[in-house]
């Protein structure tokens, strides 16, 4: 079972470019969820899975259809 922690991550806007840092619940196995980027405070798709050693790979995309 994961350990119950937050990893801090830095990730590039698909919007604006800019890196901003985020933080990612390890806790959770399999995760999409959409945050605000912090520089042009447009909507980004987060879908995140967390590995049997607790370590996230993070995929970003856009909100638009």
């Amino acid at each position: 079972m994961t350990a119950n922690r937050l990893e801090e991550l830095a990730v590039q806007c698909p919007y604006c470019w800019q890196t901003i840092q985020v933080l990612i619940d390890c806790s959770v196995e399999a995760q999409e969820y959409i945050e605000d980027c912090q520089v042009c405070c447009r909507p980004i798709v987060f879908n995140v899975l967390v590995d049997d050693d607790g370590y996230p790979t993070v995929n970003l995309g856009s909100d638009e259809s």
